[in-house]
């Protein structure tokens, strides 16, 4: 694009100085805007004159009013030179004849450029481009603007020069499209805009006031909407479309889907088959798991949440459900024996117990016939076995491979096979006094008399759902990373040990026990001994090992308003039944000592020994004269009342005692093997015992006397 840019030059108004060297301030460029211009405004704002070519023009000077040099206002002379991209304008006032005859050297210098300029400007060179607004010029006098507007090119070019007293602005726009040339002469800073370029050019004198009320161009009615409008709505009209036609699909797509069909059951392969006979192994292996129950339905369901040991047969867990009756709380079970925790006011749902148990309330219990407790309690411990079942491995067994699923811990297999028919052989806890009693599998399963295993590749068994008679659906699920160590209340033995020999520090401590008591000269005493399925006793008391004598109220928590007082001496083994309000007072689970003195009732004499509590209390007052009879072992280091001890056990199988003694020589607490294979609890704590006086015995009645025969 070729542009010329026409420099226009200010006249400073004093005398003998040519109009092309202001001296005080020269013309100069200010910026250049290539940036498209709004339409030119074709409003009319003067009075227009006929068009009048540059020949015609004469080039005489202006006449402005006498003064100082400073001319605020005066007559327009406009020059316009052409050239093939736009028009030129130049502005001067001379004031006196030497003025004229200055400007008549300049115009015949000049004058060979305008001829040239007028030969190469072509002969439509006013004439309107095809598409664009015609070419107007306007001019005005006075203070009114005069303005030439020629069309032409596509982007606005715009050249200002400002003439006056004041700064003097020349700025140039080159472009494509409308070109203005503005003149502005006054008393201030006086701007002269000439435009070049390709399209239509105004040339126009304003004055500063109406320049800057002149309103914006807008070219918006003319051209119509723009192009970035059509095509947004295009857009949004796709977008729309695409949505639509989405939506459409989606729906057909989920009015047609259908599942694809199951994998037909088939027979167990040889591999599976052999997994499935290892899952009583693997159990008994990975020693212990977490898992969770649900066994019935309705009103009947109940829940088990808790942990499973099957190296030890021992079960830990928390009984919840709308069924749970009785048993609702903690409940711990090795091998036969259960003892329960009861919480009437937990809520139904159960939750995980916590991993060190509660040392109170807990009480031996027979399982009611028809529960729905007890086949789901055998069920789970008959899941561990010391050898594989062969039954299950058997191509005739039966069993089927059902589908593939996914739990917690990955993949599994979902196989259909029965539940064992024989019973565990299960290998008895190291160290433990209670031997398991094997129980048989349940008689019946579901109705198909089938039950499905989820068994991973290992032959780890991660679900289990049947159906046991009486009880209905049950389901089991296994965690085989929650695995703590399990410790058993004191009731079912305590934590586990590893029994060995004494040295000769704890046989040393274990020989001068009696003289240790004796020193002591006595202490109180707790009862706790569960001594059968019905029969749950609490007591409180005293031992003196100065006159061999114990004195302590028994309550049996099946009968929590009668009390037992019970009496050991020189002389033997007395007990009376009283109401508990006479006999101490106290709750049941913790009841009062017996009154001082005994008072007066129906005392009866017993034989030593006979039953659990006689063998325990006889035992207590005979630590302080002689010492533990037969072999002795240690069992395991412990805790209680906050003083660690060592737990040493005497005595033969069927009548184990065990001693608790600290470091000190101190016995702190007594333990029983009672017949109903739980242990029963005698804790001591050395104190200050009052004078316990002899219980009233009734007077010996006198021998009826025979007369001697004469």
């Amino acid at each position: 694009m070729r542009t010329r840019v026409v420099a226009l030059e200010a006249q400073t108004g004093r005398r003998e100085r040519p109009c092309s060297s202001p001296r005080r301030l020269p013309a100069r460029f200010i910026s250049v805007d290539t940036s498209p211009t709004p339409a030119p405004d074709t409003t009319p704002r003067g009075t227009p004159r006929p068009d009048v070519t540059a020949a015609e023009r004469p080039n005489s000077p202006k006449v402005g009013r006498s003064g100082s040099g400073r001319h605020r206002s005066g007559t327009a002379s406009e020059t316009t030179r052409s050239t093939d991209t736009g028009v030129g304008s130049t502005t001067g006032r001379p004031t006196d004849a030497r003025r004229a005859a200055t400007d008549a050297r300049r115009a015949a210098t000049d004058r060979p450029t305008d001829a040239a300029a007028r030969a190469s400007r072509p002969a439509n060179a006013r004439s309107t481009s095809p598409g664009l607004p015609t070419a107007a010029q306007r001019t005005g006098s006075g203070s009114r603007p005069e303005k030439d507007r020629t069309t032409g090119g596509q982007v606005p070019t715009e050249i200002r020069a400002t003439t006056g007293d004041g700064p003097t602005e020349n700025r140039t726009t080159t472009g494509q499209g409308p070109t203005q040339n503005r003149t502005t002469t006054g008393q201030g800073p006086t701007q002269s805009r000439t435009a070049t370029g390709r399209g239509p050019g105004t040339a126009g004198t304003t004055t500063r006031r109406e320049v800057a009320a002149e309103p914006p161009t807008d070219t918006a009615d003319a051209t119509g909407p723009a192009p970035v409008s059509r095509r947004r709505r295009t857009l949004l009209l796709l977008l729309a479309l695409t949505a639509a036609t989405s939506a459409t699909a989606l729906v057909l797509g989920l009015l047609s889907w259908a599942p694809d069909p199951p994998e037909p059951t088939r027979p167990l392969t040889l591999a599976e088959g052999e997994r499935l006979a290892a899952v009583r192994v693997t159990n008994l292996r990975d020693l212990r798991a977490g898992v969770r129950i649900t066994a019935g339905a309705d009103a009947a369901r109940i829940e088990l949440v808790g942990w499973v040991d099957w190296s030890r047969s021992l079960l830990y867990l928390d009984v919840g459900g709308p069924g749970a009756g009785a048993e609702r709380g903690l409940v711990q079970r090795v091998g036969p024996v259960l003892v329960i925790r009861p919480d009437p006011a937990a809520v139904p749902t159960p939750a995980a117990p916590p991993l060190l148990p509660p040392a109170d309330r807990w009480r031996l219990h027979r399982l009611a016939p028809g529960t729905n407790l007890a086949p789901v309690l055998d069920l789970l411990l008959d899941l561990a076995a010391d050898r594989p079942d062969q039954t299950q491995a058997v191509p005739g067994s039966g069993a089927r491979w059902i589908a593939q699923d996914t739990v917690a811990a990955g993949p599994v297999d979902v196989l259909e096979a029965s539940l064992p028919a024989g019973p565990p052989h299960r290998s008895p806890a190291f160290g433990s006094t209670v031997a398991p009693t094997p129980s048989a599998a349940p008689a019946s399963t579901d109705p198909n008399g089938q039950t499905r295993f989820w068994l991973d590749q290992d032959a780890r068994l991660h679900k289990l759902v049947t159906r046991l008679p009486g009880v209905g659906p049950v389901t089991m699920i296994l965690n085989r990373a929650d695995r703590p160590t399990l410790r058993p209340v004191d009731a079912l033995g305590g934590r586990p040990g590893l029994p060995r020999a004494l040295t000769d520090a704890e046989r040393r401590r274990l020989d001068r026990l009696p003289a240790r008591l004796r020193a002591q000269r006595g202490a109180t005493m707790t009862l706790t001994a569960p001594v059968g399925t019905d029969t749950n006793l609490r007591g409180a008391g005293w031992v003196s090992w100065t006159t061999g004598t114990a004195y302590l109220a028994v309550a049996d928590l099946g009968v929590p308003d009668r009390r037992t007082l019970l009496r050991r001496d020189t002389a033997g083994l007395a007990r009376a039944d009283l109401p508990a309000a006479a006999a101490g007072g106290g709750t049941a689970e913790a009841p009062g000592r017996p009154p001082l003195p005994p008072p007066a009732g129906p005392w009866r004499a017993q034989r030593s020994g006979g039953d659990d509590l006689n063998v325990l209390v006889e035992a207590a007052v005979a630590a302080g004269s002689v010492g533990p009879p037969g072999t002795a072992l240690r069992v395991r280091e412990d805790v209680t009342a906050g003083r660690t001890v060592d737990v040493v056990e005497v005595g033969p199988a069927d009548a184990r005692l065990r001693y608790w003694i600290d470091r000190d020589g101190s016995l702190r607490r007594l333990e029983l093997h009672t017949n109903a294979n739980a242990w029963a609890q005698l804790d001591l704590q050395p104190a200050v015992v009052p004078r316990l006086t002899p219980v009233p015995r009734p007077a010996a009645k006198p021998r009826p006397t025979t007369p001697r025969p004469r």
